[in-house]
């Protein structure tokens, strides 16, 4: 007779942009692990709607909620009606973001897109994390997810957007000193080159960016899932104001 150990029963989470690329992978590892789970998405109510079945294909509970995480207002909104689905939030994990790139002084450049990136990448992530800690409960768990690109950049025209990163770093540093007291965890992970729809492993910038990983290869979205089911789960509570890169040695 088999045991399935699953550490995250009875616990609720908030996975934001949880319906494609790293944030739906982070979505079925934690339903597999027992957690009840309420993820948001921008745009394709297709897409969230199929990965709901599937998390209840496999036992959990899920529900999807629409929100821009570019409006504070919608970001707060939906904290509060994730809480309201199962009367209890235990865990939130920041995974919306988008990826806009340029060169410094370029006259071409698409500033109202730099914009809309801090809005989504910081602000989105301060108004989640605000409205998530007057719900939360106690012993509770944050997990934002970065960029190693917050501490070394190798290439051109990424600043505006591994700058917004790095002030989620510094964010969740700040956050671990506020809610220590409450046994509540404030964590980062960093990615590297990971195999999703806006980074492919077969793209443009693919070989470059192997090249730069100690192992050679691009990671998977269940890779940085691992590593947020760790921190999230009971044996990562001694762990908190901490950047955990997961980028196949690009750092070392």
């Amino acid at each position: 007779m088999s045991l399935t150990i699953q550490p995250l029963a009875g616990k609720v989470a908030l996975v934001t942009g949880g319906s494609r690329g790293i944030g739906a992978a982070i979505v079925r590892r934690l339903a597999r692990e027992g957690a009840d789970i309420v993820f948001s998405y921008s745009s394709s109510n297709r897409q969230a709607e199929i990965l709901v079945r599937e998390i209840e294909a496999v036992g959990a509970r899920a529900v999807a909620i629409k929100a821009d995480q570019a409006l504070a207002a919608e970001v707060a909104d939906l904290v509060t009606k994730a809480h309201a689905e199962f009367g209890r939030l235990d865990i939130l994990v920041n995974s919306a973001g988008v990826f806009v790139t340029g060169m410094v002084g370029d006259s071409g450049a698409d500033l109202a897109a730099f914009d809309r990136q801090i809005d989504i990448n910081v602000k989105g992530v301060v108004a989640a994390v605000r409205a998530a800690v007057t719900l939360m409960s106690d012993g509770g768990r944050i997990v934002s997810i970065g960029t190693t690109g917050a501490v070394h950049i190798p290439f051109a025209g990424a600043a505006d957007y591994v700058a917004t990163k790095a002030a989620v770093a510094a964010y969740t540093r700040g956050w671990a000193r506020d809610l220590g007291s409450r046994g509540i965890t404030v964590n980062v992970i960093q990615p590297g080159a990971i195999n999703t729809d806006m980074n492919p492993q077969d793209g443009p910038f693919a070989e470059t960016l192997k090249g730069l990983a100690a192992l050679g290869r691009y990671g998977q979205p269940d890779d940085i899932a691992a590593a947020v089911a760790f921190l999230v789960g009971p044996d990562a509570g001694y762990i908190t104001g901490a950047t955990l890169n997961v980028d196949g040695g690009q750092s070392a």
